[in-house]
């Protein structure tokens, strides 16, 4: 495994714990923490999340760590992870507290649009397939069709087709990873996700 230290950056929401464990599991070095100097010194910046995106960007000011996100991924470009409401908030906007996101991607964060609401319900729960749109080092030994575990209401809504890894049917067409440069992010969790999900995650880190 990798010797590259991997910071999972704790802004108040939940799953921390989960990722740490799988990330354990496979002998990477990581740590969970909120100080921005651990961000500084870190190789690899995951950002999980579960909760609410306002509130998330809220802490996230608050914490002071938005400064050292933005020159860690954007200017130093060390690779970035987003996982569920890590991802949605890469966007520009979300739809989920009408807040401001990172603006790392020309997206926005819209809420499910769903018709049918009996056979789809919201949030969507459970597991789903992906259908890979471009090849990426973060999907070594993950296949066509590979299922994955999702929980969110909210999804990505790109407006540069560039950034699309992985798409989801969920009634409509949704994207499921993205992958831009050094920033990647996926909707569903892969610390849920058992034999994929770790192979995602081990193939983040050692990028």
């Amino acid at each position: 495994m990798s010797s590259q230290r991997c910071i999972i950056v704790d802004y108040g929401t939940g799953n921390l714990g989960s990722i740490k464990r799988c990330l354990d599991r496979m002998g990477a070095r990581s740590m969970v923490s909120s100080r921005a100097a651990d961000i500084e010194s870190a190789d690899k910046i995951i950002l999980p999340g579960v909760g609410h995106f306002g509130r998330a960007m809220s802490s996230l000011r608050q914490s002071g760590l938005l400064d050292e996100l933005n020159e860690a991924v954007l200017a130093r470009q060390k690779p970035v992870l987003g996982i569920c409401l890590g991802l949605e908030l890469m966007a520009e906007t979300s739809e989920e507290g009408n807040a401001a996101g990172l603006g790392w991607l020309r997206a926005r964060t819209i809420r499910f649009r769903i018709e049918d609401t009996e056979r789809h319900k919201v949030p969507h729960m459970g597991w789903n397939q992906v259908r890979i749109r471009k090849s990426s080092e973060l999907l070594r030994g993950v296949g066509e069709g590979t299922e994955f575990y999702f929980a969110h209401s909210y999804h990505l809504a790109l407006d540069d087709d560039d950034d699309l890894l992985c798409e989801t049917e969920y009634e409509i067409t949704f994207p499921s990873s993205i992958e831009r440069g050094n920033i990647f992010g996926v909707q569903y969790h892969p610390e849920k996700s058992h034999d994929a999900g770790a192979q995602l995650l081990k193939n983040f880190v050692e990028l």
